[in-house]
């Protein structure tokens, strides 16, 4: 018999910086204090697995993000909570998500670049490239190469929105908690309406 009666995934997609891996983590918390059988996959941390000398090129950035949805929709079939937490930029990569995983809710963490690229300036060497947008924006500006670097989503790429996405939380507008407080409000009715 299939778990994916009672599994489901929530995806935490925005830009780098946004705040969707604190998120993230917070529901995560939350949810595993309840009692639920919950699984956290962090993009940043997966595509390590899936390439372990990640060259974060156009081809591989689709590839990993194919594996991600797939990993999640295995842990869904086993009847698991999964709380994805990666950027997503394509509508397409999410749209992959609502096909592979019956159950299935896409959380927008908005943020304006410029709170993204101050947040993402304070993060402990970047999750993945230190001074991922300030390299990026230098780049655009001067040519200047960075190994590693590949292209940034919102300087060289934009993050194409959802208007389908079950929630759109602007997180620069509140505060951790009450962003927190407002996607566990969300996500408690949309588990028991699905």
């Amino acid at each position: 018999m299939s778990g994916y009666e009672n599994g489901w995934a929530v995806w935490f997609v925005g830009l780098p910086g946004s705040g969707k891996t604190t998120l993230a983590k917070g529901v995560h918390e939350y949810m595993y204090a309840q009692g639920l059988d919950v699984v956290g996959l962090q993009m940043d941390k997966r595509r390590h697995l899936y390439f372990p000398d990640p060259k974060y090129t156009i081809e591989e950035r689709e590839k990993a993000y194919a594996m991600f949805v797939d990993e999640a929709a295995q842990l869904v079939k086993q009847g698991k909570g999964v709380l994805m937490d990666g950027s997503a930029y394509k509508v397409s990569m999410r749209t992959y998500a609502r096909q592979r995983i019956p159950r299935f809710a896409e959380v927008f963490v908005r943020c304006d670049l410029d709170e993204a690229i101050v947040r993402e300036e304070n993060r402990p060497n970047g999750a993945i490239i230190a001074d991922l947008y300030r390299k990026a924006l230098r780049r655009q500006k001067t040519g200047e190469q960075f190994e590693g670097l590949g292209e940034v989503i919102g300087v060289d790429v934009e993050f194409e929105v959802d208007a389908d996405a079950e929630l759109i939380i602007d997180n620069t507008l509140f505060t951790k908690e009450e962003t927190l407080g407002k996607t566990l409000h969300f996500l408690d009715s949309w588990r028991t309406s699905v």
